[in-house]
């Protein structure tokens, strides 16, 4: 079972998430910040990677404490439970459409992280979430897992469409990375012999 927990507790949160990669997309998301619950469950469901993630965080100084240390704890959990990587796709991709937005995501679950942001909201918040923190969190996860990570939004107009279109486009995205390959058996994807370090 390629599964982890990570307990992550700081002065500005305390989290728990569980993580399954072999999953069916069952999530019990709770972070305190409704719109990114949402997303996460997007993920979970979308990418078939079972997500637990319990957040409490420093809301009453603002969302980017929540926002972010959520990204890092799902993150710091799929790099363990992915371990040294051997027999995975490593490289994902999907066109994510919704209604009049398309998205396009491309990763590479590499061990060097890079990330690339061509999308933009024209509204401060989506529900109570700040719509500037949605970059932030793919940064975030990015980091954490060890992904090089580009996102584009190649048009739309609806910034919970947009938003929605990426979410599920990295699901997508990382459904195909994280998945194993019974052609490659239990070799690691690089010539090198390893990922990252």
């Amino acid at each position: 079972m390629r599964t982890a927990r990570i307990a992550r507790k700081t002065h500005e949160t305390d989290i728990a998430v569980e993580v399954n990669l072999d999953g069916t997309g069952r999530y019990e998301i709770s972070t305190g910040i409704g719109f990114l619950d949402h997303m996460i469950e997007q993920f979970s469901r979308h990418s078939l990677i079972d997500i637990s993630c319990r957040v409490v965080g420093d809301l009453h100084v603002d969302q980017h404490h929540t926002a972010e240390d959520s990204a890092i704890a799902i993150g710091q959990a799929i790099a363990e439970a992915l371990g040294d990587k051997r027999g995975i796709g490593r490289y994902g991709s999907a066109y994510s459409p919704m209604d009049e937005t398309l998205a396009r995501v491309a990763l590479d679950i590499s061990g060097r992280p890079y990330f690339v942001w061509k999308a933009a909201f024209t509204q401060e918040k989506l529900g109570e979430l700040d719509t500037e923190l949605v970059e932030h969190w793919f940064h975030s996860i990015g980091q954490a897992v060890g992904i090089t990570l580009h996102i584009e939004l190649l048009y739309g107009t609806n910034n919970h469409h947009i938003c929605e279109a990426i979410f599920k486009g990295f699901a997508r995205a990382m459904r195909a990375a994280v998945e194993l390959d019974p052609r490659k058996g239990d070799a690691v994807p690089s010539t090198k012999g390893q990922l990252g370090g």
